[in-house]
């Protein structure tokens, strides 16, 4: 876990005795959040770091093992194959990505020619474009300045006229307030105040006059300014509409195309490299299918073999099951392929676990493959949700010694409605529902003492006083 924390940017789980919180918190707006050692983490993050630490198994759990690449992932687990098969994935994408470069140059001379110049093509129309990611906006707003110039012209005289210039113009009537004004301010020095405001005013529109004047001597009525800017968003349309949805992505795609066009220009060189790194790949996916194939080789009949005698014990005296390995083209479990097959009858032939017809039989086969693994699955917490669901009578009081069993080993985790398993977990808890104030609230409470023979005795059907008494019994075997 350290390494996974360190490359997540978490922290770390340091000193003898350390731990490790996972937290989500839910909110109503659906702003949730995830925390690693208190550290903000995504919620992927979460999940990957929870799946080396929790095993979850529910009603649905059995479909995964109904399925060829479910049942390869059980003998990997069993093997501790783990790492091998994920460096068997990375060579084998490795090997797929540097086939598609192959085939991208591995053209016929028609082809190529054609590839070659339609990249050139795309990379000397972007480049003689001389585009900047940030130029569209400006460009669009000189063009509406451009387009609406005699209108700008227009309002912008309009407005200095009535400011400083037309026997209408505000500046020169101001002009004349300010004589009055400070005539009045030399009789009363109350007034003053007023003179200064009007001051300030004057001086507000002479220095607004001044910059409408150089804001005007900036605009133009040129037409061949205006065609320049049409023609230049035109260019801009043009080449997103072709290459990108923004001017940033047609920058990006010419490099990506000029990129192309310096490897197709180098081919044969480029194959030549290729063809060698190719090899070196294949040899190298050859030794590591090659470690994964013998290691399930061998210990295939030793986890079919393990799974069986667990079968036995959950009610199966007589039954048959076994696992076959057939090799298959590299794919992303290996080079071979995994088969459980299961006979739950002596004289039945055995069948693929997906031809079983019966949930309850499903479930068993589940929870006999989670016991063979026991001691050998490196995650320290299981949580089974109902898997022992569709199973009563004798055999769930097997079902019970094996999640016990299971837990002599590991932290295990179950919800069950078995008082046969119930039963057997050294911690009892309750969920239960109640009503406050008309919302109704799930809550979750242990059980000991009492308490927990009255639960059993309610999960064997009733409280009479021989389901207290069974139910006493239960718990103390």
């Amino acid at each position: 876990l350290g390494p996974l924390l360190e490359e997540n940017g978490l922290e770390p789980c340091e000193g003898e005795g350390a731990q490790l919180l996972l937290k989500r918190s839910f909110s109503a707006n659906g702003a949730n959040r995830q925390f690693v050692n208190g550290s903000p983490c995504t919620l992927a993050q979460l999940k990957e770091i929870g799946d080396l630490l929790v095993d979850m198994h529910g009603p649905h759990e059995h479909q995964s093992l109904l399925r060829n690449e479910g049942q390869i992932l059980v003998l990997d687990n069993y093997c501790k194959l783990g790492d091998a098969r994920r460096e068997f994935q990375n060579v084998l994408s490795e090997l797929r990505a540097l086939e598609e470069k192959k085939i991208e140059l591995g053209l016929d001379e028609k082809q190529f020619q054609q590839q070659l110049d339609l990249l050139q093509f795309q990379v000397n129309e972007i480049k003689s474009a001389g585009l900047r990611a940030d130029e569209e906006e400006q460009v669009q707003a000189d063009y509406q300045v451009a387009f609406h110039a005699r209108k700008i012209l227009d309002l912008g005289r309009r407005a200095f006229d009535l400011i400083g210039e037309s026997d209408e113009a505000v500046l020169p009537r101001l002009a004349e307030a300010q004589k009055s004004l400070e005539a009045l301010a030399a009789i009363d020095p109350k007034a003053s105040n007023l003179a200064d405001t009007n001051r300030s005013v004057v001086i507000e529109l002479q220095d607004l006059a001044s910059s409408l004047r150089a804001y005007l001597e900036r605009i133009e009525v040129d037409p061949g300014r205006l065609e320049e800017l049409n023609q230049r968003l035109s260019t801009i349309q043009t080449l997103k509409r072709k290459y990108g949805r923004t001017l940033a992505e047609v920058i990006a795609f010419g490099e990506e195309s000029d990129a192309k066009l310096e490897r197709l220009k180098g081919r044969d060189a480029e194959l030549a490299k290729l063809d060698a790194q190719k090899a070196a790949l294949e040899k190298k996916l050859g030794d590591v299918g090659g470690k994964l194939r013998k290691a399930r080789q061998q210990r295939l009949p030793e986890l079919a073999k393990g799974i069986a005698a667990q079968l036995r014990e959950l009610g199966f005296a007589q039954a048959g099951f076994t696992g076959e390995r057939v090799e298959h083209e590299p794919y992303r479990f290996g080079l071979d392929q995994v088969s459980f097959r299961f006979a739950p009858n002596p004289g039945e032939p055995a069948k693929e676990l997906k031809a079983i017809a019966s949930s309850g039989e499903i479930s068993r086969v589940m929870l006999a493959v989670k016991t063979a693994l026991a001691a050998e699955d490196e995650i320290p917490v299981l949580v089974f949700d109902e898997i022992d669901a569709n199973v009563g009578g004798e055999i769930a009081g097997r079902v019970g010694e094996k999640m016990a069993f299971i837990g002599s080993r590991r932290q295990v985790l179950c919800i069950t409605h078995l008082p046969q398993v119930a039963a057997r977990a050294s911690r009892h808890f309750q969920v239960f529902k109640e009503v406050r104030d008309g919302r109704t609230y799930s809550g979750l409470r242990e059980l000991e003492g009492k308490a927990r023979v009255e639960e059993i005795a309610r999960m064997l059907g009733g409280s009479s006083e021989s389901s207290v008494k069974y139910a006493k019994e239960l718990l103390r075997r």
